[in-house]
């Protein structure tokens, strides 16, 4: 912990519970912020001045979430979302779109989202070229050898190297009936070229070729020799048949070689996480490195969010459920992502000196009903509600208007 003299601060968040993993603290402290950073952690800052204050007594405060897996090219893609929907106004300070751009469409991706966003907004954006224009679901059209360019992308990176953090590719039926691994060994390439991770979609997405249909138990084996440490798999609790534990009765040693090859693991909540998978590999004792949400629209219809019942609060208020502990989720959302994103010095924790992204979560007690992707259902005792966002001193009260899983379906009137 750390007290600086030089008052007043700008902003004091009083007598939380501060869980920052990064930093080991799990306790009740004040946070001092002054010009947008950290600048201080006591036991009891009251004695300071500080032009605000903001109570969190009974609230957990943590570094500010990151989501690592959205789709917020809202209107390009016909599933995207407003990204502040899925960000400040969802609890979390920085999200990552996962392919909806491409290296031909990633300007308008900047000027039109990044730039227009409270939120901070980064982008893994896909191996193809055009990202996951409207149409794009159907894989074949884009998701093709033919639109993948290794020098544009590594171009990309280069030019944008405080957006381009990975790029997103998939491993599934769909896309390996087509063309097997090829399109995979590309992205594995400029994976390499560029030193940043590949984010792999698993589970079946794009429509089959029948008669070249990978074996199920095939896919992801395939797929790991073409991954580096560091590289993340997503859906890890998904009940496709393909995906990487799929329908099998015990836990495949892919996953453990996986593990082996420092490859890492990440929800990817949406539309595919399975209770009874998830159960599965928290009883093996294996958590996700991450939690992120798939926060999107339908994706057979065109900006239209009013199916979406998860959230990347959401997910984690599951995951508590299940068992998974409260350090590891808080870790999973905050420094462990900013590792990914090769930004662990500038966010994921609340030490001093650190951007002042913070989000503070109040736990709300009470019995209430939380579906997975199957339609299966749970009791949880405690929600993970977003109280405010601190995002670079800036404090900020959540609408919360896409968190219906935490809240029902009239969040503005539950959120108050």
């Amino acid at each position: 912990m750390s007290e600086q003299t030089s008052l007043p601060y700008d902003l004091i968040i009083e007598g939380g519970r501060m869980v920052d993993p990064a930093q080991e603290i799990d306790g009740v402290f004040d946070i001092a912020i002054t010009d947008g950073r950290i600048a201080a952690i006591c036991a009891d800052l009251g004695g300071h001045s500080a032009k605000s204050r903001i109570s969190a007594h009974g609230h957990i405060v943590t570094p500010g979430l990151i989501d690592l897996h959205v789709h917020v090219y809202e209107y390009v893609t016909n599933f995207g979302v407003w990204a502040d929907d899925a960000g400040v106004d969802a609890g979390v300070t920085t999200i990552v779109d996962q392919g909806s751009s491409g290296a031909w469409t990633f300007g308008g991706f900047m000027a039109h989202v990044v730039k227009a966003a409270r939120t901070q907004v980064l982008a893994f954006p896909s191996i193809n070229l055009l990202g996951a224009i409207k149409g794009g679901m159907e894989g074949p059209r884009l998701h093709n050898p033919d639109l993948v360019d290794v020098e544009e992308l590594v171009k990309l990176a280069a030019d944008h190297p405080q957006h381009v953090r990975g790029f997103k590719c998939h491993a599934e039926s769909g896309s390996m009936s087509h063309w097997g691994t090829d399109v995979l060994k590309v992205a594995a390439e400029v994976g390499r070229l560029t030193g940043l991770p590949l984010y792999v979609h698993t589970g079946e997405l794009f429509p089959v070729i029948e008669a070249t249909r990978p074996n199920t138990r095939d896919v992801v084996p395939a797929v790991l020799p073409l991954l580096k440490a560091g590289d993340v798999l997503a859906h890890i609790y998904s009940a496709m048949p393909d995906g990487i534990v799929g329908r099998e009765g015990d836990i495949p040693e892919v996953v453990h070689q996986a593990r082996a090859a420092g490859v890492l693991f990440d929800i990817g909540f949406g539309v595919n996480f399975s209770y009874r998978i998830a159960r599965k590999m928290i009883a093996a004792g294996i958590y996700p490195d991450t939690i992120s949400s798939d926060a999107h629209g339908d994706f057979n219809g065109y900006h239209d969010d009013s199916g979406m019942d998860y959230s990347l609060c959401g997910a984690m208020t599951r995951l508590l459920a299940l068992g998974m502990p409260l350090d590891r989720i808080i870790a999973a959302t905050t420094i462990r992502p900013a590792t990914v994103l090769g930004a662990q010095n500038r966010i994921g924790s609340l030490r001093p000196g650190m951007e002042a992204n913070v989000t503070i979560l109040e736990p709300r007690q009470g019995a209430w009903d939380m579906d997975d992707g199957q339609r299966d259902r749970i009791t949880v005792q405690t929600r993970l509600i977003p109280a405010k966002v601190v995002l670079k001193g800036e404090v900020i009260t959540p609408s919360c208007r896409l968190m219906r899983d935490l809240l029902g379906p009239d969040t503005a009137l539950a959120a108050e």
